[in-house]
Order: C-alpha cells, then sequence, then structure tokens
C-alpha cells in the first residue's frame, strides 16, 4: 500500500539522519521544505523531497495538501489517561480557594482516583478509558505513555496494567506504560511508609514484570509523598526487573530528586515547575530528558516550568500533557504547545521539537518515531489550510487538524 501526499505547503521535522533529540540552541532549529511531498509505504515513510523533484510514483492513494502544513504526530511522554470516573468537585473546590495540599488532605486527590478506580471493573475501566485515547489520537498524538498509579493496591494497580495492555493491542497508537504504585501512600501505610515501598517491591514489581505489563516506573518524589531516599528505593527495585525510571519531581519544591534521577540514569524527570541552578547543572550533560507539562500549570496555576532558562542553560526539552482526572483533565497536545509558547515563552520551532523529536527521546522510542526520516512510523498530522505552521500555536483554541495518519492510514 503506497500513499503519495503532494504539494505540501512546507513539510516540518525532517532529519535526513535520525537523531535522538535537540537540546539548547538546536531546539530553536525545525529543518522543513517548503512545496514538498512525501511517499508512505505501508506503515513507514519511503521517501519526501520538494515537488519539483518528485518522481512519477505509482501509488494507491494520493492525498493533496495545498496550502497545509505535515509535521510529525505528537509524542505524549506523560499521561494517566487509564482512570475511572472523574475529580469535577475538586475543581470547584479549588475555585473557590483549597489548595492541592488542601484536597488532598481531605481525601481527595490521587487517594480519591484510587478509592473510584478499585470499586470500578476492569471493563468499564478499559471502556472509559478507550475514549480519551481516541480522543488525543484524533487531536493528533501519535505514541503516548500511559501510568497506572490510582490502584495503590497489588490487585488495582495490574487493573490498571492490564488496561493499558490491552489499548496497546487494540489500538494503532504507539503506547508505553509506566508502573506507577508509588504515586501516593494508602491510607493505611499513612504512618508506615516502609510496609507499603515493600509492598511496591516484593508483590507488585514481580507480578508486573511476570506478565510484562511495564516499560518503566515512576514515583512521585515530592515533599508530602515519597522522599529522595524513598524514590531511590523504588528505582533500584525498579532496575532489577528491567524498568527504566520515569520520575515526577519538582513540582511544588526543591528537594535534590533530579540529582537522584540523574545518578540513577533515569530517562526523564516530569513536572520541574521549580528548578535551581543547581538542577540545571545535573541535568547538563546527563542522558536524562527533562519533561515540563503547561497544561498542568495552566488548569491548577502553579508556576510554569522555567523553559527559557532551562533551553538558554543548553539543556533539551520535552512537552506533554499529564492527562489525568485531578489536575490535567486534557490530553490535547496542540493546547500543550501553544501553551508552551504564550507562557513559557517558547518558540514555536522550539515547543514543536519538545512535543516530537524530544517527546519521542522521552519515551525511549526515539528510532521509530518523533520525526520525518525514512524508515521510521508514518504517524503524521496534515494541518488545514493555514498561512504558515506558526498558526498552529497562535491560534490556540482552534482545531486546525485536517487529518492525522497512524501507521500510514488516516484515524477516523
Amino acid at each position: 500500500m503506497k500513499t503519495l501526499i503532494t504539494n505540501i505547503q512546507e513539510l516540518l521535522q525532517i532529519r535526513d539522519v535520525s537523531i535522538r533529540k535537540v537540546s539548547g540552541a538546536e531546539m530553536a532549529i525545525l529543518p522543513s521544505i517548503k512545496n514538498a511531498y512525501l511517499l508512505i509505504e505501508n506503515d513507514l515513510i519511503a521517501d519526501f523531497g520538494s515537488m519539483q523533484n518528485c518522481p512519477n510514483f505509482e501509488v494507491d492513494t494520493k492525498i493533496d495538501a495545498t496550502g497545509k502544513v505535515v509535521l510529525p504526530t505528537w509524542c505524549d511522554s506523560h499521561t494517566h489517561i487509564v482512570y475511572a470516573g472523574n475529580r469535577v468537585q475538586e475543581f470547584v473546590d479549588r475555585i473557590n480557594g483549597l489548595s492541592y495540599e488542601e484536597i488532598a488532605n481531605r481525601g481527595g486527590g490521587i487517594l480519591n482516583s484510587a478509592k473510584i478506580l478499585n470499586e470500578t471493573s476492569e471493563e468499564e475501566i478499559y471502556n472509559q478509558s478507550k475514549v480519551r485515547l481516541v480522543e488525543v489520537m484524533r487531536q493528533g498524538t501519535g505514541a503516548v505513555e500511559i501510568k497506572s498509579g490510582y490502584g495503590l493496591t497489588v490487585e488495582g494497580e495490574l487493573k490498571m496494567l492490564r488496561v493499558i495492555k490491552k489499548l496497546s493491542e487494540n489500538f494503532p497508537i504507539k503506547i508505553k506504560a509506566t508502573f506507577l504504585g508509588a504515586h501516593a501512600f494508602p491510607t493505611e501505610y499513612k504512618e508506615n511508609h516502609s510496609g507499603y515501598i515493600d509492598l511496591i517491591i516484593y508483590e507488585m514489581l514481580p507480578k508486573i514484570a511476570g506478565e510484562n505489563l511495564a516499560d518503566y516506573i515512576d514515583a512521585f518524589c515530592e515533599t508530602g509523598y515519597f522522599s529522595v531516599e524513598e524514590t531511590e528505593r523504588i528505582m533500584e527495585a525498579g532496575k532489577k526487573h528491567g524498568l527504566i525510571a520515569k520520575i515526577h519531581v519538582n513540582q511544588f519544591n526543591a528537594i535534590n530528586g533530579i540529582a537522584a534521577c540523574v545518578k540513577h540514569k533515569a530517562l526523564s524527570v516530569d513536572h520541574l515547575e521549580v528548578v535551581t541552578d543547581e538542577d540545571i547543572e545535573v541535568l547538563k550533560n546527563s542522558e536524562t530528558m527533562p519533561v515540563a507539562l503547561p497544561s498542568c500549570s495552566y488548569f491548577i496555576s502553579i508556576p510554569y516550568t522555567p523553559a527559557r532558562k532551562m533551553i538558554d542553560a543548553g539543556l533539551p526539552l520535552a512537552l506533554a500533557t499529564d492527562f489525568n482526572p485531578g489536575t490535567t483533565p486534557s490530553g490535547n497536545m496542540n493546547f500543550v504547545v501553544a501553551t508552551a509558547c504564550i507562557k513559557m515563552k517558547m518558540t514555536p520551532e522550539e515547543a514543536i521539537n519538545a512535543a516530537t523529536i524530544n517527546g519521542a527521546y522521552a519515551m525511549g522510542i526515539s528510532e521509530t518515531n518523533g520525526s520525518i526520516t525514512i524508515g521510521k512510523k508514518a504517524n503524521l498530522i496534515i494541518s488545514k489550510e493555514v498561512t504558515s505552521f506558526y498558526q498552529l500555536p497562535y491560534a490556540f483554541g482552534t482545531d486546525l487538524i485536517e487529518a492525522v495518519l497512524i501507521d500510514g492510514k488516516i484515524i477516523k
């Protein structure tokens, strides 16, 4: 099956040689071809170039992209798409003046989601989650990481990870699964942290590894949640089961968690609303990808990740949604890219790099996703007619996507 897209106004994120990530000043460079073509063979990118050099291909389908921009689909490296119910009341509570911490202390937040999830059947969790997955695919996401963490019991965490696996089996989108049993301490372990961590390490992890249910391991490293030392125990245990770390850190406080993550060669450190000069120095020359979640900052009115400071210091940065029921009930990467430009002062080039090639790195899928490169997956966004790709973040409330292709096929 061959598909040819012709007359593309601008083909973005072209990389003749597949690179893993871009950092610092490189993030402002977004290679492109104007008046371009792109050839898809089955589920892979087979060729691309300028229309004036377009060969006379024999193809099954032609798509005319006159006046339209084509770019790789978004790689959303941090989500909690699998959950049950919602936390609408907490949204209203925050409007009425309660903080995130106050809501959590009243039994809300993560513990509220855990209660609902453990009372909901696996089939119903799957049915609710697949609706959200289809929605983000239509919004241009072609690869997504999904975390557990709303079970906080052996069976609850396994149930979530089995749902993630079933979604991966039933939908064409690339899905990576992360075990986040260390999302919060259940009420019964509030005064017995080591007991819950033992449950994670000695009961949850062996079963998860035995069923091959996760690619990564995560922990909420934060004051009032998991300490740096506790997070290190979890990272070390995950490593023994072949699970690389991707850690929530520096959302509200800087507690030297980033240094611990770099020491343990975490693939990514996520949130980073609070970042110190020491954190930036630690991240320099490391293999750990910083990940910002701007729609979380938008929704719960906390500071935004200091993107300009980090990029100007030479760091890479990825963008993700944090799609979850409590602090970011949206998986719209288009809004994330726009918010990064508007609130974090990233250029459109930087934001698109952060949401594609660097997002792929933060998911461990750089070899197959994140750029227009021959041999990579034909996961593409075709825009509606636009004046330039700058219009994508500029018109932040407008749906400018005409079509999304995953594995070379248009998502209906």
